[in-house]
């Protein structure tokens, strides 16, 4: 028999019914893998023999009664969550369906400036009026990274009567910043706070990894368990918290921005990753902790034009970022990286992001092997130095400049960037990754952005905006 922390309820109900061997009538047309082209049929077939959907025993994920709802209360309970939902469209359908629960047509919202792309969409659907701040700037990151007690109160004295406050930790780059002090002062005013926890799913491990926002008392946390945890891609949990949230809504909103044919595969993940989480023992942290000062090692002891960000208390272990040098960008750093077979998660103009795994996964010696064969004579760009010698001025508390309602009876004209300091930006303009808009939607481009977006295309820095070497849609 199994002890709780070995309970995989959906996992195993679908490797039993592999095993008795079913006569599929019904969909997927795969039919557990023997219907499918030669070609891929072997790399697919263990895993089409669990893609099953809600037949008898199953359960369904929009109704869960039996296997899923033990998975997610399993997932709940460890991580201190009074509910956990199921996500197989992404933390971005989590963060959709947050937004709507706790904001009506009207409301205002208050809202990390530095929030992902899919923040943005929730509200904008919402038909909400953002109120953006902006986190203090760290010498020691070179990001916009620090937010604390005081300026949300100053935020919210700026906006009193706001629906709901969203945040998101950590940043990209794994900086976090104390959140409990920042999610209590948002309390006192009765407001719930929505957390984008992407990055942070392994929180709940304890130290030296950073606070979870749950175990700070966030109302509802979207956690990306396919980021950082080993699950599968599109694979997120939701968590909820005390009683400011109403459950039908939020029910409800996950049901428009899911699918109605979960993927069992998906969900599969989620109940294992949850395991993985939940039997991480502190044998197994020491290895990892040793495995990631080896990496962080390896990187700094080569000749390179970078060095290596020192990591604090308020920083992601699993997370190591390389600051370059005068001469060189991020752009530059990772085409050499993966020139020898390294590829790191994204790189920025000073920046480059490699993301480690909470075990073990690839030999040091290799590693070691391929720095030694960087080639630094070759200079792949042409030196840009615009963004670096012009940092970025955000105000601290900043509205759109014409609101969603007004966009949506408003028709957008393409400009070249030549002309578009001035008007309002109509589609928010996102390097990807990581996705996080560098100029929204509904915002009075200046001449700073649209140079800024000009060095940054230079660079091949990709964008999800079609047609955005020539121009962008403006108002």
């Amino acid at each position: 028999m199994q002890y709780k922390g070995q309970k995989t309820p959906l996992y195993d109900r679908l490797i039993e019914h592999t095993k008795r061997d079913p006569l599929s009538f019904h969909v997927p047309g795969h039919k557990f893998g023997e219907v499918f082209p030669s070609k891929g049929k072997r790399t697919f077939k263990d895993i089409l023999s669990i893609d099953a959907t809600e037949i008898t025993g199953m359960d369904d994920l929009h109704a869960a009664e039996e296997v899923i709802d033990e998975a997610q209360k399993l997932a709940a309970d460890f991580f201190g969550a009074d509910e956990t939902y199921f996500l197989v469209n992404g933390s971005t359908s989590g963060n959709l369906a947050a937004i709507l629960a706790t904001c009506r047509s009207g409301d205002q919202v208050l809202v990390q400036r530095n929030c992902h792309k899919s923040i943005m969409h929730g509200i904008e659907l919402a038909g909400a009026h953002p109120v953006f701040f902006t986190p203090e700037y760290e010498h020691e990151t070179n990001r916009y990274t620090c937010i604390h007690e005081g300026m949300i109160k100053e935020a919210l004295h700026h906006t009193p009567r706001v629906a709901a406050v969203i945040l998101t930790y950590p940043d990209y780059f794994g900086r976090t910043y104390p959140i409990e002090e920042v999610i209590t002062a948002i309390h006192e005013y009765n407001i719930p706070v929505i957390v984008d926890e992407a990055h942070g799913v392994h929180f709940s491990l304890g130290p030296p990894f950073p606070k979870s926002s749950l175990h700070a008392g966030a109302d509802i946390v979207v956690q990306s368990a396919h980021k950082m945890a080993p699950a599968m891609t599109m694979s997120s949990f939701l968590h909820t918290l005390g009683s400011r949230v109403n459950k039908s809504r939020l029910t409800y909103y996950l049901q428009v921005f899911q699918s109605s044919s979960p993927s069992y595969p998906l969900m599969a993940s989620l109940d294992l990753s949850r395991l993985f989480l939940e039997t991480f023992k502190e044998r197994e942290k020491e290895k990892l902790l040793s495995y990631l000062s080896e990496i962080r090692e390896a990187f700094s002891a080569v000749d390179a034009p970078f060095c290596v960000l020192p990591v604090t208390e308020r920083d992601d272990l699993l997370k190591l970022t390389l600051e370059t040098k005068e001469g060189w960008t991020g752009f530059e750093v990772a085409e050499v990286l993966e020139s020898v077979g390294i590829y790191p998660e994204l790189a920025t103009t000073e920046q480059v992001l490699l993301v480690c795994g909470l075990a073990p996964s690839f030999d040091l010696g290799l590693l070691k092997k391929r720095l030694g064969k960087m080639n630094w004579q070759l200079k792949i760009g042409k030196g840009h130095d615009t963004i670096k010698k012009e940092q970025l001025l955000f105000p601290k508390v900043q509205s759109l400049d014409l609101s969603y309602q007004d966009m949506q009876q408003a028709t957008p004209e393409f400009v070249s960037w030549s002309a578009a300091a001035g008007r309002i930006c109509a589609e928010a303009v996102v390097p990807y990754p990581p996705g996080i808009p560098f100029i929204l939607k509904g915002e009075r481009m200046t001449e700073q952005q649209v140079r800024s977006v000009r060095a940054l295309l230079e660079q091949n820095t990709r964008f999800q905006n079609t047609y955005i070497e020539q121009g962008t849609w403006v108002f």
